[in-house]
């Protein structure tokens, strides 16, 4: 990861010609926020990223419910993008802890917004499936929200401060992600490896709701084109849509997983009621991504089987796990 320099006007342990844009990714120490950050740098952009509880070396801390330390950062960093990946997530903590998810959800995404116009900044802000009820899918941009939890209507307002206080920003929405992951738990895809594993005991698994697991890899690449584009030409702004395209259920998830590691999946249940939570889940929120393609703006989605080897296969048992599997 690179920051930026202001004394010397240079990217830090980089040689060669220095990056001459410059994109303030939040939430950089989070999944998505990780595949942006690399993303981008790998592509010859100087990236500035931001953190909070979680923030690490050659990360900057910054407290994003905070509008003066937003408005300074923005200030003194002067970045050409900013993608905007910090949020609470989790729908069952945004029930528990709503003021907390809110501030960071609504009033930090309304204040990052502002400031990024000021700056004159392309902002592009990360949103949700969720904000759908999944009744009559799939969904297109212009199809009517109508969150069925706390979650999805922070999100969506998030969004309305998005375009309201930046016109000409883009929000991303995405369905549930997984991707290279610090910890399996990190994704509610890669945590179903823990089920996977648990082959002496029978556990049970929805088997109701339809979900799109997606590559935080690919958002991240789209995330780049969008920016990169978006800079140029004053017609990419408002919302759009991208999805992996293969559909299953937690059930179904779990069962690719194993097979994709050659693991018995026969202890795992099929649960075809739905689950208790505090938080309602969408049926099938299933997103219409006709937009980004038809604007040359999308990725081909990596296959779901090779995409979760690709993550997984450090938490296996054996770490050479790759090598006696693909020779």
């Amino acid at each position: 990861m690179r920051v930026w320099d202001k004394m010397t006007g240079s990217g830090s342990e980089e040689e060669g010609p220095v990056p001459t844009h410059r994109v303030l990714v939040t939430g950089a120490t989070g999944l998505l926020g990780r595949a942006v950050c690399k993303e981008f740098e790998n592509n010859g952009w100087l990236v500035i990223g931001t953190g909070y509880r979680r923030a690490r070396p050659r990360l900057l801390r910054c407290d994003l419910t905070d509008e003066d330390a937003v408005r300074g950062l923005l200030q003194e960093y002067k970045p050409e993008v900013v993608v905007h990946c910090a949020a609470e997530r989790r729908p069952d903590v945004v029930e528990r802890h709503t003021e907390a998810a809110v501030n960071l959800n609504v009033h930090a995404t309304g204040t990052l917004a502002r400031e990024a116009a000021v700056c004159g900044a392309f902002f592009l802000y990360i949103s949700t499936d969720y904000v759908f009820d999944g009744r009559n899918p799939p969904y297109g941009e212009d199809d009517s929200p109508n969150p069925l939890n706390l979650y999805g209507r922070s999100k969506l307002e998030g969004e309305r401060e998005t375009l309201r206080h930046s016109p000409g920003a883009v929000v991303l929405r995405v369905p549930v992600l997984f991707g290279e992951v610090e910890s399996v738990s990190e994704s509610a895809v890669t945590t179903l490896w823990l089920k996977v594993q648990e082959a002496t005991e029978s556990c049970t698994l929805d088997h109701c709701q339809q979900r799109f697991p997606t590559d935080a890899r690919d958002v991240a690449a789209v995330c780049r084109k969008l920016s990169e584009r978006g800079r140029q030409d004053p017609s990419i702004r408002g919302i759009f849509h991208f999805s992996g395209k293969e559909q299953m259920t937690k059930y179904e998830t779990a069962v690719a997983i194993a097979q994709a590691f050659n693991l018995p999946s026969n202890h795992l249940i099929p649960l075809t009621e739905q689950p208790a939570a505090s938080a309602l889940r969408p049926i099938n929120s299933q997103l219409n991504c006709s937009r980004l393609e038809l604007l040359n703006l999308s990725v081909t989605p990596r296959p779901f089987t090779s995409a979760i080897t690709d993550c997984l296969w450090p938490f296996t048992p054996d770490k050479r796990w790759r090598q006696t599997v693909f020779h």
